[in-house]
C-alpha cells in the first residue's frame, strides 16, 4: 500500500535517514520507535508529503486517504467544539449538493443514449454509494461519541475551542482525524495530552481500526496494546520486527546477541587462517594449502555487527535531608482562579517518603494543586501548609515557556548553579545526553525531548528533599523514562507527580489523588489497583445512566425472562470461546509446520540459506506458538467448565 524505496535525508553533511526502505501493508498496526531526534517525525512528514526526501521515492494509491497528527499543529479559533469537529462532514454536504444538481440536470435532460448522460448516472450511482457507506449512522452522533470518548463533557461541545488548552484542542484535532475515516493513520505521540481513561478508550479504538497504522509514542504499555510490528530506526538505518514493543526488545537483544557470538567465532577463524597463511606463506611444500585459504578469506562473507546506540540516562538524584513528617497538608482547601472555581473541600495530605501521583482529566486541577504547594497560587478557601524543612524542586510541564529560548544548554545551568557544583556542569550534562557540541545549542532548537531533560537537568542543581513533576516524561523516549523512573524509584525523599503514563507510575507510585468533577478523591495503592476499580466503577455508572424505567411485572415473568437472558448470554460467550479456539488451532498448525520446515533447513543448511534468519524466525515463532498453546488451554478449561 504505501512503499519507501532507497529514502535517504540529508542535511548538509548529517544524514537523517540512510537508503531506507519499508513497506506497509493493509491493516498494518505499526509502532515506529527510536531516540528522540531519530527521524521519526520525519518519516510520517515524507509519506504525508509535507517533506520531501534529498534521494529515494516513497509509492503510494492515489486516492489513499491519510489522517495526519503531528507533534505541533495549528489550531482553528472562532467555532463551537462541535460546530469544529462537524467540518469533518463538510464533504458529504457537497456531494449533497452535487447530487441535487445532477438529478435536476436528469430531469431536464432527454439525450438517454449519450456518453454524456451515461457519466451522469455512473457520477450518481458513485455519490449514492459513498452517501450510503458514509452516513450509516449520524455524523452528529459519531462527533459526539468520539468527543466523549476523548474525554470532552456534553456541556463542553458549544464552548469556542480558543477557550481550551493546548492540550484539548490537540484532542479536537484528534476527534476530527479518526471521524474522518482515513485508509491509514499516521500518529504522532498522540497519548500526551490524554489522560489515563481516555487513554483506554482510545486503545479501544485503534483496536478496532481496519486500517493500517503508523504509531510514535513512547508509551510502552499503549505500543503493547494496539500495536503488532515494530520499526525501529536506528542511526539512520531500519529495523523490522513483526511482533509488539515488549517483544521487539527481547527479539532485538537475542539479535545483538546472536550477532555477537556469529561475530567472534569468525574473527577467531579469519585469525587462526591469517596465522597459518603468515606461517607457511614462503613454504613451497604448503603454497597450495595456502593459496586455498587466501582464496577462501576473500570470498568469505564478512559477519558484521549492527550499529546500537546506547547513549542512556545516567541519573541518580542528589540525596534528600530529612524533612516533617507531614510535606504539605491541605484542608478543606477549595482552588480556583476568579472566573472559575476548579475543586473544592479537598483534603490532601502528603507524609514524608511517600510517592503520590495527581491523576485526572485535563483541567480538573492537577497543575493548579502544584501551583499551590509552589506558592504561586492562594487558595480561595481553606488551608495549604508545607511542612517543616521541606526544599521543593518544580518541573512545570511548560520547560518551553519557562527555559531561556536564547540561551544555551551549558548557559542554563551556568547561570543558576552554585558552588563546587559548578566545576561538574558538563558532567551532569553528559549524564543528560549533551555531549561535545550539544552543549552549545540554543534552547529554541531544542527537540521537546531535550527540553525535557535540560528542565529535569536544573533539579540535579540542589539536593531537594520533595521534586514536584508536572508530566516529566512527555517528549521523553522509553529509554529515558525508564532511567528516569529507577532515579526517582532510588530518590529518598517525597515525589509528587503529575503524569498519564500507566506504564511509569506502575511500580513507582503507592497512593494517587484524582481530581474529577470538582472532587479531589484519595486512592491507597498502585495506578493498576486504581485502574481495576475505576472501570468497575463507571461500569457500575453506565447501568445506573441507561437502565430502562420499567412497569412493576409479575416475579415469575421476571424470572423466567431474567433466566432465558442469562441462557442466552452463556450460549454467545460460549460460540465466542469456540471461535477463539478454531482460530487458535489453526495458528498454532501454521505454526508447527513451519517449525517443523525450519528445523529440517537448520539440520543440513544449503549455501543460499540464511541461518541467522532462520534462527531469529524460528525463536519468534517459539513464543507465539507457546502463547497460542497456553491462551487455548485457558479457553478449553472455559469450555469443560
Amino acid at each position: 500500500m504505501i512503499s519507501l524505496n532507497n529514502v535517504t535525508v540529508a542535511y548538509g553533511s548529517y544524514t537523517l535517514l540512510d537508503d531506507i526502505s519499508f513497506h506497509i501493508s493493509e491493516s498494518d498496526k505499526i509502532g515506529l520507535v527510536g531516540k528522540n531526534g531519530a527521524g521519526k517525525s520525519t518519516l510520517m512528514k515524507l509519506i504525508t508529503g509535507e517533506q520531501s526526501p534529498t534521494s529515494g521515492h516513497i509509492d503510494m494509491p492515489a486516492d489513499l486517504r491519510i489522517g495526519y497528527l503531528p507533534q505541533i499543529m495549528e489550531h482553528h479559533r472562532g467555532r463551537s467544539v462541535i460546530d469544529e469537529v462537524m467540518t469533518v462532514f463538510d464533504h458529504l454536504h457537497e456531494m449533497e449538493r452535487e447530487l441535487e444538481r445532477i438529478n435536476v440536470e436528469l430531469g431536464e435532460r432527454t439525450d438517454y443514449e449519450s456518453a454524456d448522460y451515461a457519466r451522469l448516472i455512473d457520477r450518481l450511482n458513485e455519490i449514492n454509494d459513498r452517501l450510503a457507506l458514509e452516513t450509516g449512522e449520524s455524523p452528529r452522533v459519531q462527533a459526539e461519541r468520539t468527543l466523549f470518548g476523548l474525554g470532552f463533557k456534553e456541556e463542553e461541545l458549544s464552548r469556542h475551542t480558543e477557550t481550551f488548552s493546548q492540550g484539548w484542542n490537540m484532542r479536537i484535532e484528534l476527534a476530527k482525524v479518526l471521524l474522518a475515516h482515513p485508509d491509514v493513520l499516521l500518529l504522532d505521540e498522540p497519548t500526551n495530552h490524554l489522560d489515563i481513561e481516555s487513554i483506554e478508550w482510545f486503545e479501544d479504538y485503534l483496536k478496532s481500526f481496519r486500517g493500517s497504522l503508523l504509531l510514535v509514542s513512547h508509551d510502552r504499555k499503549f505500543l503493547d496494546n494496539v500495536t503488532t510490528r515494530t520499526v525501529e530506526i536506528l542511526l539512520g538505518h531500519i529495523h523490522d520486527y513483526k511482533v509488539p514493543y515488549s517483544q521487539y526488545v527481547t527479539l532485538r537483544a537475542e539479535r545483538l546477541a546472536q550477532q555477537t557470538a556469529a561475530y567472534e567465532n569468525q574473527q577467531r577463524m579469519i585469525e587462526k587462517t591469517e596465522d597459518f597463511i603468515n606461517r607457511f606463506r614462503y613454504k613451497p611444500t604448503k603454497s597450495n594449502q595456502v593459496q586455498s585459504r587466501i582464496k577462501a578469506l576473500e570470498k568469505l562473507d564478512r559477519i558484521e555487527i549492527d550499529e546500537t546506540d546506547d547513549a542512556k540516562l545516567n541519573l541518580r538524584f542528589p540525596p534528600a535531608a530529612r524533612s516533617g513528617d507531614v510535606v504539605f497538608k491541605g484542608a478543606g482547601l477549595t482552588v480556583g482562579y476568579p472566573q472559575k472555581v476548579v475543586f473544592r473541600d479537598a483534603e490532601i495530605e502528603i507524609k514524608r517518603g511517600e510517592k503520590v501521583a495527581l491523576i485526572g482529566r485535563n483541567g480538573e486541577g492537577k497543575t493548579t494543586l502544584m501551583r499551590v504547594i509552589m506558592g504561586e497560587l492562594e487558595p480561595i478557601s481553606g488551608e495549604a501548609k508545607v511542612g517543616h524543612n521541606v526544599h521543593i524542586g518544580y518541573y512545570a510541564q511548560n520547560q518551553e515557556d519557562i527555559l531561556d529560548r536564547n540561551e544555551t544548554v551549558f548557559g542554563t545551568l551556568d547561570r543558576i548553579a552554585v558552588g563546587e557544583i559548578r566545576t561538574k556542569l558538563r558532567d551532569l550534562l553528559g549524564a543528560f545526553l549533551f555531549k561535545g557540541e550539544d552543549i552549545d545549542k540554543k534552547v529554541s532548537v531544542l527537540s521537546g525531548g531535550e527540553r525535557a531533560r535540560l528542565g529535569m537537568a536544573k533539579l540535579m542543581l540542589s539536593p531537594y528533599n520533595v521534586l514536584a513533576l508536572d508530566e516529566p516524561t512527555n517528549h521523553m523516549d522509553i529509554r529515558s523514562k525508564d532511567r528516569l523512573k529507577q532515579a526517582l524509584q532510588a530518590f529518598d525523599g517525597t515525589l509528587i507527580v503529575v503524569s498519564h503514563d500507566r506504564d511509569f507510575l506502575d511500580g513507582l507510585v503507592d497512593k494517587l489523588y484524582e481530581f474529577r468533577d470538582g472532587k479531589v478523591k484519595e486512592h491507597l495503592g498502585g495506578v493498576s489497583d486504581f485502574l481495576e476499580k475505576r472501570k468497575l466503577e463507571s461500569l457500575q455508572e453506565l447501568e445506573r445512566r441507561f437502565a430502562p424505567q420499567v412497569k412493576p411485572v409479575d416475579d415469575r415473568k421476571v424470572q423466567a425472562q431474567e433466566t432465558f437472558q442469562a441462557r442466552k448470554t452463556v450460549s454467545k460467550e460460549i460460540r465466542k470461546i469456540q471461535n477463539r479456539v478454531d482460530y487458535l488451532e489453526k495458528e498454532i498448525g501454521k505454526l508447527e509446520k513451519r517449525q517443523a520446515a525450519i528445523e529440517k533447513v537448520l539440520a543440513a543448511p544449503g549455501p543460499k540459506d540464511d541461518v541467522m534468519e532462520l534462527t531469529r524466525e524460528y525463536l519468534e515463532n517459539k513464543r507465539s506458538l507457546d502463547a497460542f498453546t497456553e491462551e487455548w488451554s485457558v479457553q478449553m478449561e472455559k469450555l469443560d467448565n
